[in-house]
């Protein structure tokens, strides 16, 4: 709890969401910003009541059905991935571009890229649809650049 609440310090100085992986009940106690849900997270419906107008994205992999359910649950994001191999997770889901470009003919939701994101390729998936990158393996487990160094060479 003391550690989720340096990290929502951190991201409101720095004018960045605090979104919460997979448990809307923390995201509650550390009133944080959203929650993100995988596929087998809580329903959005569930984490809706608990969490009110919070932000609420859903996984949806490489799927174009379970987008749309996300999106007719309301979803205030949808996320897809993983677009190249991760360092973070094993890929068992692997997006391609197409499926960005796809989901902007039928919706206006905000889609999140997520999965393998790097310095080489995370210019072609803005160029392409994608509304938001998440990053992870980059930054954290980059073994030429420190964080900020890493984050810096995005710009």
């Amino acid at each position: 709890m003391i550690f989720g609440k340096k990290i929502k310090n951190i991201c409101k100085k720095n004018k960045v969401k605090f979104i919460i992986n997979d448990d809307p009940l923390l995201a509650l106690k550390l009133d944080a910003d959203g929650c993100h849900l995988g596929q087998k997270d809580m329903n959005i419906k569930k984490a809706k009541k608990i969490l009110g107008k919070k932000i609420i994205g859903i996984t949806c992999h490489n799927s174009i059905n379970l987008a749309k359910k996300a999106i007719k649950a309301k979803a205030d994001y949808i996320a897809f991935g993983a677009f190249s191999q991760s360092k973070t997770k094993k890929t068992k889901h692997v997006a391609s571009i197409k499926i960005l470009n796809k989901i902007k003919k039928f919706t206006k939701t905000p889609t999140v890229a997520i999965g393998g994101i790097n310095v080489v390729n995370y210019k072609n998936l803005l160029l392409n649809n994608a509304s938001f990158l998440a990053i992870s393996g980059y930054i954290w487990k980059n073994k030429k650049y420190k964080p900020l160094q890493a984050i810096e060479r995005l710009k």
